[in-house]
């Protein structure tokens, strides 16, 4: 007899819900997160057995268990899965049971499963990504302190090195020359360790083809392209540039009843990560010459900001059709090891339908 396995998973405990192949819940229990305390609910099931689990905080440990042991995951994506078993009682339960009956009638709205490799990668990229932004809060915290007390900053920035010296001969209140000090502090022990991953990042750059190919796009450099590889991980589950641009949360929204249709603003679902380093990369691709003319007429039309986004949609086109050119190059038969075709030119990349 066949069982389905519908786990709520949270940070200290999961509910773990057994329903068997008639619909039937065997177990619904509470447990502590860890491996003996998951297999004491699933261990004596067969090998291959059905997994289904919300991709919630901390889900990564869940997804190794259960390859470990020879169990199928499946990822669910969230808020499809809320939009088809929304019901008027919501708990633990009831939720993790939800899980299992939509595995069982092959109703449950799969999210892709990143390997460990990939979720490495993108852990690396997103911790530099954060302390970089971690400094410049610190930054602003000090440009906050000087306006207050109404100083302006010299023309090269207070974090120059001629900016450091007027910075530090600046009379302030002891109050804000101790609070200007601190940051300034925190500021220089976040910089070796930003150093020190972008030396390894830029390692992994230089072994990966896609993110070499990546870098000729305009506003594309090692981290762009490498945050676009992480974020995107199998570039052909996306049969077209569209569908990966709807992941990304770069297309409109819309609304259609009869014959009327309304597009709204973009989705901003899918990854808040890949989307924010599109548009951080169209902010350099806007003034190229294949985006600018582009750019200038959307940007009198509708504003600065919907054509920043426009061309950052346009930015992830190019980069899909580069991902699957060199998907494409090195799954060939007979393939060379290194990538002898350049990547189409921006402005000549083929647009999905």
């Amino acid at each position: 007899m066949s069982v389905y396995v519908g786990i709520d998973v949270h940070r200290k405990r999961s509910q773990i819900a057994l329903i068997d192949e008639d619909g039937t819940v065997q177990v619904n229990r509470n447990v502590p997160n860890g491996v003996e305390t998951v297999l004491g609910v699933i261990g004596d099931l067969p090998i291959g057995t059905p997994v289904a689990f919300e991709a919630a905080y901390g889900w990564g440990w869940l997804v190794e268990l259960l390859e470990d042991y020879g169990y199928d995951p499946h990822l669910v994506h969230p808020l499809q899965c809320k939009a088809i078993a929304s019901a008027r009682l919501k708990n633990d339960k009831v939720d993790a049971a939800t899980l299992g009956q939509l595995l069982r009638a092959d109703l449950l709205p799969e999210a892709w499963i990143a390997p460990l490799d990939v979720r490495q990668q993108r852990g690396l990229l997103r911790h530099r990504f954060q302390l970089v932004r971690l400094r410049t809060l610190l930054r602003n915290r000090i440009h906050a302190v000087l306006a207050d007390l109404g100083h302006t900053r010299p023309a090269g920035g207070c974090f120059t090195g001629p900016g450091r010296t007027w910075l530090a001969d600046l009379p302030l209140p002891d109050a804000s020359r101790h609070i200007v000090d601190d940051l300034l502090v925190a500021m220089d022990a976040l910089q070796p360790l930003i150093d020190v991953l972008d030396k390894e990042l830029a390692a992994l750059a230089r072994g990966d083809p896609r993110a070499t190919a990546l870098m000729e796009l305009p506003g594309v450099g090692i981290l762009t392209a490498l945050a676009i590889v992480a974020e995107v991980g199998d570039v052909t589950r996306f049969p077209s540039a569209r569908k990966l641009a709807s992941w990304a949360g770069l297309t409109p929204t819309v609304r259609n009843s009869d014959r009327t249709v309304h597009h709204g603003h973009i989705s901003k679902q899918g990854s808040p990560w890949l989307r924010w380093i599109m548009c951080e990369a169209a902010q350099t691709a806007k003034r190229h010459p294949d985006f600018a003319p582009a750019y200038q007429d959307m940007a009198r039309r509708r504003g600065k900001k919907i054509a920043t986004t426009a061309v950052a949609r346009k930015l992830l086109t190019h980069a899909y059709h580069v991902l699957r050119e060199v998907h494409d190059e090195q799954t060939k038969p007979g393939r060379r090891t290194s990538r002898t075709s350049r990547s189409p030119a921006p402005g000549t990349a083929p647009h999905s339908g």
